[in-house]
């Protein structure tokens, strides 16, 4: 049987090697938060840029949407000013050839 002496050598030799991994493994989970943490603010970025990028976007769209209106616009005023101008001049035909 070995003698306390040596059991303790022994214990404190696993105890030392238990350190080092656990350090080791502390070390690790350390890299691996600090790795997420990266990516987390990475996909933040991302998706910061997508929202500006998709505002624009919309921004654009609504600025194309505006511009066709005021054309829809502009070319009902012109059709209804033409209509009208075709009724007074039938009307002034139908007068005139009435009387």
């Amino acid at each position: 049987m070995a003698t306390p002496e040596e059991r303790v050598e022994k214990l404190e030799t696993r105890f030392s090697t238990l350190e080092q991994q656990f350090a080791t493994t502390m070390a690790k989970v350390d890299s691996l938060l600090e790795e997420a943490k990266q990516q987390r603010e990475d996909i933040r970025r991302l998706q910061d840029r997508q929202d500006a990028d998709r505002k624009a976007l919309e921004a654009k769209i609504d600025s194309k949407f505006n511009s066709l209106t005021n054309q829809i616009h502009n070319l009902t005023i012109a059709a209804v000013v033409g209509f009208s101008a075709i009724v007074v001049a039938v009307g002034g035909l139908l007068i005139s050839a009435l009387k």
